[in-house]
């Protein structure tokens, strides 16, 4: 009778079944589908016999390229194909249980790009270099605001406020750069403007445990009246005193700035922007590299794990928010003394949420967050370039272009995103 007991290996087997991940098919679809817009609008129903021109050179370049002349309607199909192929590949990726790749979904992005710029720019030229000096412009503040959130995420907190923040740094670094004149203090009046105001959010929500969307909320609202109400009484009256900082100036890198394409892009810009580089690799390397990273990511993913530890998670998270205040603060002076050279109401329109959007596209990553923030950036950009030389489309929906990539990015190609497991629970010690 002992020899018909049950034979225990079939469990294991089972298990190991159980754990095998969904198959997530969210990428392929929406890949796919682009892929068959950029084939059959972009190529198939371009207009045939008609070039385009990518111009490669921008006046003054020490190395003048080539322009990119391409026929049209074969190049926006070449590049439609490319992402057919990417989508089979995702496809495949998802049936095999396995997310896809992040430089796939950038080349997939670049060859669709390229193959709607083909077929919007047939028979005419576009600058290829100034849209992408343009772009990373437009990305600055997004970048700065993108950071702040995953400094404040990572540690376990909400940060709503990222849009507050960068209008706090706006507003002061346009009055005290009016004041006095200099730049400096311009952009130490914007880390000082978001440093408050992450002070705030800090207070409220790490110390007396309020709910972190509503306090980001009200604190925005809070900015947004307190800049409104001083612009109106004071800044517009008196632009000449209050409202009339000077502006940063590109800084050529000698050498680095000669190179084609990628000098004028990355090498021939402003202080703020040099700034934005040091930041984004300090933040990358120290949440990733350092034992400070270490313990942030303790807290935001198990902070009863750290407090028993000996790491206070409390005190952490205050510190990050502050932290996270005081970068966005600094994106927030690129509005004024990065670009426009004055402040205006609400002049951050919604920036601060498309940073939001850029962080959880880029998986609570600082490298991801920044490639996001680039994309938005390139949408933003793109809408401008393309009603100055005039296009097909209606200028409506160019106006539409930086959110509705926001909103196809994070609803389709974000792929399975997960927020850090504390991420916006109040730590309460027991």
């Amino acid at each position: 009778m002992a020899l018909d007991t049950p034979a225990a290996p079939a469990a294991p087997a089972a298990s190991a079944d159980a754990a095998v991940l969904p198959v997530s098919y969210k990428a392929p679809i929406v890949m796919g589908t682009f892929s068959l817009l950029a084939l059959v609008f972009f190529g198939l129903r371009g207009e045939s016999g008609l070039q385009t021109t990518f111009v490669l050179a921008m006046p003054g370049d020490t190395i003048a390229l080539p322009d990119l002349v391409v026929p049209s309607q074969a190049f926006a199909i070449l590049m439609a194909l490319v992402c057919v192929a990417l989508a089979g590949a995702s496809l495949r990726w998802a049936r095999r249980h396995r997310s896809t790749p992040s430089w796939a979904i950038a080349l997939f992005g670049v060859a669709f790009m390229m193959s709607f710029l083909t077929w919007v720019v047939a028979g005419k030229s576009i600058p290829l270099t100034g849209l992408l000096q343009g772009s990373l412009l437009l990305s600055v503040p997004l970048i700065f605001g993108a950071l702040s959130g995953v400094l404040c995420e990572r540690a376990g907190v909400v940060n709503i406020a990222i849009e507050g923040q960068l209008l706090a740094g706006a507003f002061l670094s346009a009055v005290v750069g009016s004041l006095t004149n200099s730049l400096l203090a311009g952009l130490i009046a914007a880390v000082v403007a978001g440093l408050l105001v992450g002070l705030v959010l800090a207070v409220f929500t790490v110390t007396y445990f309020v709910d972190q969307v509503i306090v980001g909320v009200v604190v925005n609202t809070l900015v947004l009246g307190l800049t409104s109400f001083f612009y109106s009484s004071v800044l517009d009256k008196e632009a000449s005193t209050w409202n009339s900082p000077p502006v940063l100036r590109p800084i050529e890198i000698p050498i680095l700035s000669d190179i084609p394409i990628l000098g004028p892009i990355f090498f021939d810009q402003s202080l703020i922007v040099y700034l934005m580089y040091v930041i984004a690799a300090t933040v990358q390397i120290a949440l990733f590299r350092t034992r400070w990273g270490l313990r942030v990511r303790a807290v935001g993913e198990h902070p009863k794990a750290a407090d028993t530890v000996g790491i206070d998670v409390n005190r952490l998270r205050f510190r990050n928010v502050v932290l996270g205040g005081m970068v966005s603060g600094l994106g927030g002076a690129f509005f004024t003394l990065g670009s426009v050279g004055a402040f205006s109401k609400n002049m951050t329109a919604g920036k601060g949420f498309i940073a939001l959007a850029a962080m959880i596209f880029g998986r609570w990553s600082p490298l991801g967050a920044i490639g996001a923030a680039l994309l938005f950036g390139f949408a933003d950009q793109l809408q401008s370039v393309l009603s100055i030389i005039g296009t097909p489309i209606p200028s409506q929906f160019m106006l539409m272009a930086p959110y509705l990539a926001t909103l196809f990015a994070v609803a389709g190609l974000a792929g399975r995103s997960r927020a850090p497991a504390a991420d916006g629970i109040p730590y309460i010690k027991s």
